[in-house]
């Protein structure tokens, strides 16, 4: 079938991947249930049950919820990261993450709060939603990271 044939959005694949290309700007949030590589810019928040990759172009103004992320670019936003973040060397993070696992390169720059453990889970993101804040687990370890050096 194109890609201008009618189907309906339930036939859709679990496993599709997504791009956002370089210079592509993006106003509004993003939602999918596969992976999503994003080399441009968005000005929202974006929802994966997959992977989120940023590329080092990668420009986002939003929070990021997904399984799995992988960080180049610069993100103003929290994130919330239900298996491993990893922050590549030239990451820059300004915001609070949230993740059960995280992986930080070398180099990379992360400017806000961080709860790790392996007690966060989806529960947690109703209860986000509610409050209006940021979801925890008291038995998390949370540590808080500022700038070192310039």
């Amino acid at each position: 079938m194109g890609i201008f044939n009618s189907k309906k959005q339930d036939d859709a694949p679990i496993d599709a991947n997504n791009i956002i290309g370089k210079g592509t700007q993006i106003d509004g949030n993003l939602k999918t249930l596969g992976n999503i590589r994003i080399d441009g810019e968005v000005k929202g928040n974006i929802f994966s049950q997959s992977k989120v990759a940023l590329g080092q172009n990668a420009v986002i103004e939003g929070n990021i919820e997904a399984q799995y992320a992988e960080i180049e670019g610069t993100v103003t936003g929290d994130l919330q990261i239900y298996e491993q973040l990893t922050l590549k060397s030239t990451a820059l993070v300004k915001g609070n993450i949230q993740a059960k696992k995280i992986m930080v390169e070398v180099g990379a720059k992360f400017y806000g709060q961080c709860t790790i453990g392996d007690e966060l889970n989806h529960n947690n993101k109703a209860d986000n939603h509610k409050a209006g804040g940021s979801a925890s687990s008291h038995n998390a370890k949370q540590e808080k990271f500022e700038k070192v050096g310039a």
